[in-house]
């Protein structure tokens, strides 16, 4: 997706009279877009690296052209990829505390039709509590949760990718001191609190 298309649904999520759904569905289109690109940065960084593992079968003599090549890795797009990941962050943290009221708008079972979460798994998104936006997405990562999942760190669908560069700017930002325990009860994951119950007199 070029920046031009980006730049195109950026203006579209902004207009002020658009739904709520076209609005969802809009930032995930711009989360995948700008997942997409850290992806293919990614794999070209990891190609120049495996130009570099290449040569180790030669040293000492080809130190100096490993060394550059690992350099050149490093340095591959950093200043596109450094932007992408503090955009797919900010629509982490503005999806995270969900101020637009997008998951209340939309309501349980249109959202998880945006979001394409299997019918047979709401039942359980609904037994678990994970009904926000955030619950649905990145507590429970069921995001088009009817496709096969792929197994590495981090991930998952647009608004999950969203979440997670959100989080990882958050521990990475934050004083060590003032870091919640993301084990405690109640805590993403920790166990989960017993509901509130209260006795209703007819």
């Amino acid at each position: 997706m070029t920046p031009g298309l980006i730049t195109r649904l950026c203006n579209i999520a902004l207009k002020p009279d658009i739904s709520v759904a076209t609005q969802l569905i809009t930032t995930r289109w711009i989360c995948r877009a700008i997942a997409d690109q850290l992806d293919a940065i990614r794999a070209e960084r990891r190609a120049i690296r495996r130009e570099a593992g290449k040569l180790k079968a030669f040293l000492p003599f080809t130190r100096q052209a490993i060394e550059e090549l690992e350099e050149r890795a490093r340095d591959h797009q950093e200043a596109i990829r450094t932007g992408a990941q503090d955009a797919l962050a900010g629509f982490g943290q503005s999806l995270m505390f969900d101020r637009e009221g997008l998951a209340q708008a939309c309501g349980f079972d249109r959202m998880c039709d945006l979001l394409g979460v299997n019918p047979v798994h709401r039942q359980q998104a609904r037994t678990d509590g994970d009904t926000s936006l955030r619950g649905l997405a990145y507590l429970s990562q069921l995001e088009d949760s009817a496709d096969r999942k792929s197994e590495e760190w981090g991930a998952g669908g647009p608004l999950y990718r969203a979440f997670h560069a959100a989080m990882i700017r958050f521990i990475r930002e934050c004083p060590e001191d003032q870091l919640p325990d993301p084990f405690a009860p109640g805590a993403p994951f920790g166990p989960k609190l017993p509901p509130t119950l209260s006795i209703v007199s007819k």
